[in-house]
């Protein structure tokens, strides 16, 4: 299938690793001109090169800073404007699964969670968006988690910002839709990575996870960065041009809610 990406400037915020990266590479491989951003500037011109190595000669932009702030998300999209004159494809992926565990959360510890999970995808939105309305064209495309779905053992600060992410992803796709502007939303369950935290939960307890996987998740496996990629893509291209407003979970069955 054309995705009819070849030329299309895409932004993937947060993407020197993991699901982020493997978002990159997709697009990258579909001829995209990809911006990438991370904070760790080392771990970001890596992830730079690794990129370059593998897809020679492509348009690659490597934008270092954390996204959490104003000024960086300003700044990265300015620079993407600059660079390649328009912006046709955001992909917010930020976000931190860690947290602690229990209802014992003070007003800091709930604004921390906020911050880092919902406040800097509206932030970069909101930087990214007055460009693709003023084409008239342009998709949005934000990483949420099945944890904003439904009801799981993830930290509680986590999961109800994950949940605040998919509700102000489907009222903005209402309020845009006739601009031009998509917006969708892709809700991943247990991706396997390295270094992400379920590469931590298993060096502790290898057979804990196992059988949780095994019990929660009807297709018997983690899933791969790849796989969330292979759905951020379809949503970001135009084969999805009648699709806004909708949040495909990419979780090998593990959520029961419609």
């Amino acid at each position: 299938m054309n995705l009819d990406l070849s030329g299309k400037s895409v932004f993937v915020a947060g993407s020197s690793r993991g699901i982020g990266r493997a978002i990159a590479a997709a697009f990258l491989a579909e001829g995209a001109c990809v911006a990438i951003s991370g904070r760790d500037a080392a771990a970001l011109k890596q992830t730079e090169e690794e990129l370059r190595a593998i897809y020679p000669g492509a348009a690659i932009l490597a934008l270092a800073g954390d996204l959490t702030g104003e000024r960086h998300c300003a700044a990265a999209v300015a620079a993407i404007l600059e660079q390649w004159n328009a912006l046709d494809v955001l992909v917010a992926n930020i976000g931190s699964g860690s947290g602690r565990p229990g209802w014992q959360y003070d007003a800091q510890a709930w604004a921390a969670q906020y911050e880092i999970n919902l406040f800097a995808a509206v932030r970069v939105v909101s930087q990214a968006l007055p460009a693709m309305l003023e084409r008239k064209r342009g998709s949005i495309v934000l990483v949420s988690s099945i944890t904003g779905i439904e009801s799981t053992a993830a930290p509680l600060g986590y999961s109800s910002a994950k949940a605040a992410l998919l509700n102000y992803s489907k009222n903005l796709a209402r309020q845009i839709a006739p601009e031009g502007v998509r917006v969708n939303a892709v809700a991943p369950g247990n991706v396997l990575f390295p270094g992400g935290t379920w590469e931590r939960h298993i060096a502790r307890d290898r057979s804990r996870v196992e059988s949780y996987i095994a019990d929660e998740v009807p297709m018997g496996r983690f899933g791969t960065t790849e796989e969330i990629a292979d759905a951020v893509l379809f949503l970001g291209s135009a084969r999805a041009s009648f699709i806004t407003g909708a949040c495909l979970v990419a979780d090998g069955g593990q959520t029961r809610s419609l």
